[in-house]
């Protein structure tokens, strides 16, 4: 969850999301965390981010102003197990005995630009007023490898190993980190290069190869609209994106539907989590809802996707253009504490073995604990103490 510049807002979320095929056996497709973003935090120009799993944490302590005005300056770390996890899957079928867990550990340093700033960093009250923002990263990152139950016994690993990731890029506007934002627009491109120590490689008798380098261009182009007074909600995104020289560890992975997995999720509902592995893509997606009911706390949800893929020529699939159609029904709490959303989905290009098409079923959970006195008054108690410990850490 690296996100793409400082998040200006006070959150405190929890997040939860379960993706289930009802036909065959796929990866786990499970996401849950807790994002703690504090501004000021022992200092006015201080913002501490924290985004918590159960067995795994990312970090980045956010400097205002500390390359001069408009400049800021991110400090990270980040690390936990299974974060580097690979599944293959070819024609539908996973592959459990050519699959792998991932641990991995991560220090990262960022310099963010913003070309437009607001005067006391108020809030943009028009298109000419959206931020314009540039990120430059360097992130060494390191990841080891390990056999599950089900990978087979003859084959072989990958070297664990040191990554150097350099990414840079340019947002105009964004996208808040929530189930369904009121408003957003986004106009993005980025580039990330992954330079790696270890080369060799992998597989049955050395048959996967690890490139040196990685290059990835992306893309994305996004819209998200409601109106306070009306039951209607929409959000829509256009995403591409290239490669040169990817491999199995490195490739784009489209399908699935979770979309807070990632700052960039690449969804196609209706098919497993991370289904095909693609060096070049399109993909157009988006959900409406349409409130009803007391205060609109039930809503209608429809959701879908097309995708254009050019795959990794080892994993080359019959169709190279995949949809996914989904819908489902959700509700609000009557305090806005929490939003639960539940989703049927069906994918039409999916290969199993009963023929062609899939289905799945999603559940997704967020919990604003800024909207609950009493749970807000438990966390904060719970924060102030892991915050001190922290602040002790960094003061040792």
């Amino acid at each position: 969850m690296a996100y793409s510049q400082i998040d200006p807002d006070r959150r405190e979320l929890i997040q939860i999301g379960y993706n289930q095929p009802l036909q065959g056996r796929g990866p786990l497709a499970a996401y849950a965390f807790f994002y703690d973003n504090i501004p000021n935090w022992q200092s006015t120009n201080l913002t501490l981010r924290l985004a918590i799993a159960p067995v795994y944490v990312d970090s980045e302590l956010g400097i205002s102003g500390a390359l001069g005005e408009g400049t800021d300056l991110g400090i990270g770390v980040s690390g936990g197990a299974f974060a580097d996890n690979y599944s293959e899957i070819r024609h539908g079928v996973l592959q459990q005995g050519e699959s792998f867990t991932g641990d991995s550990a991560e220090v990262n340093f960022s310099v963010y630009h913003k070309f437009n700033p607001l005067p006391g960093g108020s809030t943009p009250t028009s298109l000419a007023e959206v931020p314009l923002q540039a990120l430059f990263r360097i992130a060494p990152h390191y990841s080891i490898y390990g056999r599950d139950n089900n990978t087979a016994s003859n084959f072989q690993l990958p070297d664990d190993r040191l990554a150097l990731h350099l990414r840079t890029g340019l947002r105009w506007g964004g996208r808040e980190p929530l189930l369904m934002p009121d408003r957003a627009v986004e106009l993005s491109m980025w580039y990330d290069g992954q330079f790696r120590s270890d080369t060799q490689p992998y597989g049955f008798n050395s048959d996967r190869d690890v490139r040196a380098q990685t290059h990835l261009f992306w893309g994305r182009a996004l819209v998200a609209f409601g109106e306070t007074n009306s039951p209607h909600h929409f959000e829509t995104s256009l995403t591409t994106g290239i490669s040169l020289h990817a491999d199995r560890l490195s490739a784009y992975r489209v399908g699935g539907y979770l979309p807070l997995v990632s700052e960039f999720p690449l969804e196609v509902p209706g098919y497993y989590f991370q289904e095909f592995s693609a060096e070049r893509f399109a993909l157009l997606s988006g959900v409406y809802t349409w409130g009803f009911g007391p205060d609109r706390r039930w809503e209608l949800v429809v959701n879908g996707a097309v995708a254009g893929l050019g795959y990794l020529p080892q994993l080359h699939e019959t169709d190279n253009w995949i949809t996914g159609l989904g819908g489902g029904i959700g509700y609000h709490s009557p305090s806005g504490l929490w939003h639960l959303l539940a989703i049927y989905s069906y994918g039409f290009e999916a290969q199993r073995s009963g023929g062609q098409g899939a289905s799945s079923v999603a559940i997704l959970l967020q919990i604003d604990l800024e909207r609950s006195s009493g749970m807000q008054r438990a966390w904060k108690s719970l924060n102030a103490n892991l915050l001190k410990g922290i602040d002790g850490v960094l003061h040792r």
